[in-house]
């Protein structure tokens, strides 16, 4: 196998990273989601890449795609988890796209698809609902066809950004005489529509990033049904395959295991650093070889959407150890910076702010990003539901 790069993708990585370095907001550089960051600052990169028609890399080209090769589009993905630019929310791009270009409607297309790359609509997923999360198909939200609406009442939970959402695209159950599965659909609501509330869930990091949504009597227009009546669960799996290739997060976890190993490098053990510590030392090369068939995993299941197929079970496969792998990273860099993860004080990450931070800069977020990471193995479906899905694909079982 050869893995040196062709002339022409060095060439692109070099287009690639002189853009950023020219067009990538001053005020977002070392900016994180938990920030404390505003509506306008997640959109403020997502127009620079719709103008330059690098918004949405894994479209097909005729809605809007980059038509990059799988190696550019890898090339992109390890150039901006290098920057450490905030990554385009996947809500609108990632996961409701492909759904739409998919399955919906050709006026649905051309409505929904544009608005999308642009920014113009921010969208929010309404999937789990509180005692319906691993369950997914046992939700309980009903819409009610009522001539040329569908009534909606029920609520869904951890809904990230909601806050700052125009549109929700929502699982509903329109027929509850038949199996779980086969009664559900597929909505786009505009979350402006009375009767949805959207309330706050304050998580253990203390940010404001996901919500609770409520439903009650909510009118939707018949023809924001995608695909057919009681045909949602099959969009649902299509969507679910998408997010969880992304979760992966290969090139983001790339660029913090070097982070790490800096800190590890600059902490004290004994009579040398962290880094020179055999325990710990095995742990992060662990940690890399992992990484690294991660990483190749990724680029076949890449390969396999470029050659037109959808992902399949390698996408439960990416959730769970990419997951997995982004956990390990919390784990070790909060033992890493040892008694300084200690203090949990969101002051020093508030811009303006005159709490000063206890110990050195890397310190701050070790605590923050270790417990906020405790929701990655159960977001995209729990691991221990895709170990099922990987267990019935693959193995047969």
């Amino acid at each position: 196998m050869d893995l040196n790069f062709a002339p022409e993708d060095v060439a692109f990585r070099e287009q690639v990273r002189t853009f950023i370095a020219e067009n990538y907001p001053e005020h977002l550089r070392g900016k994180n989601r938990r920030a404390g960051l505003e509506k306008d600052d997640f959109l403020a990169w997502h127009r620079i890449l719709h103008k330059q028609g690098w918004v949405a890399p894994s479209w097909p080209k005729e809605y809007g795609g980059t038509g990059w090769t799988v190696t550019q589009k890898y090339i992109w993905g390890e150039e901006c988890a290098t920057a450490e630019v905030l990554p385009v929310l996947p809500f609108g791009v990632n996961m409701l796209g492909p759904v739409i270009y998919t399955f919906a409607s050709e006026d649905q297309k051309k409505h929904y698809l544009p608005r999308i790359l642009s920014g113009e609509d921010w969208w929010c997923q309404g999937y789990s609902e509180p005692g319906s999360g691993s369950d997914l198909a046992s939700l309980r939200t009903k819409a009610v066809r009522d001539g040329d609406h569908y009534i909606v009442n029920g609520s869904k939970t951890w809904t990230t950004l909601a806050q700052h959402a125009d549109w929700i695209f929502c699982l509903v159950k329109t027929n509850t005489e038949v199996k779980a599965q086969e009664g559900i659909s597929f909505l786009l609501m505009d979350i402006k529509t009375p009767g949805i509330t959207v309330r706050p869930i304050i998580t253990m990091d203390g940010s404001h990033e996901v919500n609770e949504v409520f439903l009650e009597d909510v009118k939707v227009p018949v023809e924001n049904l995608v695909g057919e009546e009681n045909k949602g669960w099959t969009y649902a799996k299509f969507l679910l395959g998408h997010e969880r290739s992304g979760i992966a997060g290969v090139a983001g976890s790339k660029r913090q295991v070097e982070k790490l190993k800096t800190i590890a490098g600059s902490e004290r053990s004994g009579t040398g650093t962290l880094m020179e510590d055999t325990d710990f030392a095995r742990k992060v090369a662990e940690l890399e070889v992992d990484l690294l068939a991660l990483e190749f995993t990724e680029l076949r299941t890449l390969a396999s959407e470029s050659a037109g197929k959808g992902p399949g079970p390698e996408a439960s496969l990416l959730k769970v150890k990419g997951t997995e792998v982004q956990q390990r990273l919390t784990d070790m860099t909060l033992e890493a910076v040892g008694y300084y993860g200690f203090p949990f004080v969101n002051g020093p990450n508030v811009e303006g702010s005159n709490i000063f931070p206890v110990g050195p800069d890397y310190a701050t977020q070790a605590g923050p990003t270790y417990f906020n990471h405790r929701k990655a193995s159960i977001y995209g479906g729990s691991n221990e539901i895709q170990r099922n899905i990987m267990a019935k694909m693959v193995l047969g079982l």
